[in-house]
């Protein structure tokens, strides 16, 4: 587990730099159409292309039996926030030290979680993805939707 200093805030320029293939990037999709209403949050990899997310966006209407108007929307919501992620690849960035205590409270299949943590989201070595890895082998869970 990485160690945290809370002494005198860090700054520091870093050129932004796509996840690496275990780094995704946070996705939320919130549609209303014609009175339905998809909501989700999960996690897309960057580099996955296009097709995948044109064929997630149909799987998802048809097994949610959404209207195929849900498509277009779904489609160009992911689309939207993969573009603008990846606009940010080789500019300069400001990162200072920012704490923020964070809360988990989730249930998944037969397993819940409820935890709180101080978090450094201005750390770019933080990983999410490996943090939850270890908390799932810390409390012995082994079903990977929990991760």
């Amino acid at each position: 587990m990485k160690t945290v200093s809370l002494g005198a805030p860090r700054s520091s320029t870093v050129k932004f730099r796509m996840p690496t293939r275990d780094n995704l990037v946070p996705i939320r999709v919130d549609i209303e159409v014609d009175g339905q209403r998809y909501r989700d949050a999960f996690t897309w990899n960057p580099r996955d292309p296009d097709s995948e997310v044109i064929t997630f966006a149909k799987r998802t209407a048809k097994e949610l039996k959404l209207p195929a108007t849900f498509v277009p929307q779904i489609l160009q919501s992911i689309q939207g926030q993969l573009a603008e992620f990846r606009s940010y690849e080789g500019q300069e960035m400001q990162v200072k030290e920012k704490i923020m205590p964070l809360k988990i409270d989730l249930r998944v299949n037969n397993t819940t979680i409820r935890d709180q943590f101080l978090w450094d989201i201005g750390n770019l070595e933080s990983d999410p993805e490996e943090f939850a890895r270890t908390l799932c082998d810390d409390l012995n869970i082994t079903d990977p939707e929990v991760g």
